[in-house]
């Protein structure tokens, strides 16, 4: 299955499902998007944005785990002819920002981060980022599949499922995301005013101000 119509299904149907947990219990509408990380001074309490300041001056994440979760999100979410891959929509920087907003996300994910060089360690004598494509995907479709997966890789499991949770949140609350899916939010019409057939059904008609000022017709 395609994995980009996959998770356009899942956000578009349930808001993301568990990807949007991330959201609600954040409970943080601005943090919805890449481009209100850089925090918003409008509708914002003084203590919200020392908060949000303090966050984006703290640092989780070192070098390599964020160079891993790029990786990691662009397997999820690639490049295609239809729109960017979750690094064009910043899904790292995201991911930085909530686990620092969220702290139960922590240790599963740098636990996560940690199993994925150890496993690759043991297979190809390679940190995750430093193995070939084949290799990276071959390890990733071992825990992908819950339904599939083995005993010994429940740990991988979980971890998966908790990264592709906040790649989809962040990918489809991007601004890439959104064109992706399609969405054009709520978009004025034109009312063209009642049917001629009801004006004449009941004997009315419109007066020439009322014409001028209040109904507009397709030309």
């Amino acid at each position: 299955m395609d994995r980009r119509k996959y998770l356009k299904t899942l956000a578009v149907s349930t808001v993301g499902v568990a990807s949007a947990a991330a959201l609600i219990e954040s409970c943080k509408p601005e943090e919805k998007n890449q481009e209100v990380i850089n925090t918003p001074t409008i509708d914002r309490t003084p203590d919200e944005l020392k908060h949000d300041s303090q966050l984006q001056a703290d640092k989780f994440f070192n070098e390599h785990e964020l160079a891993t979760i790029a990786v990691l999100a662009d397997i999820i979410i690639p490049k295609d002819d239809t729109s960017g891959s979750a690094t064009d929509a910043k899904v790292p920087d995201f991911i930085e920002f909530i686990v620092k907003d969220m702290p139960s996300h922590q240790t599963p994910m740098r636990g996560g981060l940690k199993w994925l060089d150890l496993q690759c360690g043991k297979k190809y004598t390679n940190a995750f980022i430093d193995c070939t494509h084949a290799q990276q995907i071959e390890l990733i479709d071992q825990i992908a599949f819950p339904e599939k997966a083995k005993p010994e890789m429940q740990q991988g499991v979980a971890f998966f499922n908790l990264m592709r949770n906040l790649t989809a949140t962040g990918f489809f609350t991007s601004k890439i995301g959104i064109e992706d899916l399609g969405y054009v939010g709520n978009r004025p019409n034109q009312w063209n005013g009642v049917p001629q057939d009801v004006l004449d059904q009941y004997g009315l008609t419109y007066d020439q101000k009322t014409l001028d000022e209040c109904v507009k017709f397709d030309s």
